[in-house]
């Protein structure tokens, strides 16, 4: 199946209030609607994930995020530019998204993806898209698409056909908190 096969139906799944099962910039991610309660409360019943314990969103540009914060100092671009690994950043102030993705003290973790099939997917949808790895919640996130949990690969509404065979073992991204004057801290390297 093409690429543009697999946007297609991710589009048609995600406009519908369905889960995605599909490759990010750094593993295999189950992905929904950012705007979407419903959608997002369905994720959080197939990991088995405590709401307390927020996702992240995935956005195309630097400009997206203005959109669902209310951050006014940008200069974490800087950095992220200068890293090869993809970074999510912790934003206070998030807006426009949904309630329950959110977290109780306000924030939102946002990654500007560095993959083109996530970037033509989140261009082509015109929204966010929840990321959040491909396990039941207290156990490892798989390294392989063939490492993923039967169940989460039976209760999704799409899986990706692409980069199925990958051999390379996805990482997570490198986390960091944002604070309003525009200093940041690193959470995980």
């Amino acid at each position: 199946m093409q690429i543009d096969d697999d946007i297609e139906s991710c589009i048609k799944v995600l406009n519908e209030g369905g889960l995605i099962l599909y490759p990010t910039d750094t593993i295999w991610g189950i992905g929904c609607d950012a705007t979407n309660e419903t959608a997002v409360a369905r994720i959080y019943h197939l990991k088995k994930r405590n709401e307390n314990k927020t996702m992240i969103i995935l956005v195309a540009d630097e400009q997206d995020i203005v959109n669902y914060t209310d951050q006014k100092n940008l200069s974490i671009f800087d950095y992220i530019k200068g890293v090869q690994n993809p970074v999510t950043v912790i934003y206070n102030n998030a807006k426009n998204l949904a309630g329950n993705l959110i977290n109780t003290d306000g924030s939102i973790g946002i990654r500007i993806v560095k993959d083109d099939f996530c970037e033509k997917l989140i261009r082509k949808f015109g929204k966010p898209i929840v990321s959040t790895s491909s396990n039941i919640s207290g156990y490892p996130p798989p390294a392989f698409f063939s490492d993923i949990d039967i169940n989460i690969l039976h209760e999704v509404d799409y899986v990706v056909w692409h980069r199925r065979e990958e051999e390379v073992p996805g990482k997570p991204s490198t986390v960091i908190k944002i604070n309003q004057d525009g200093t940041y801290f690193i959470i995980r390297p």
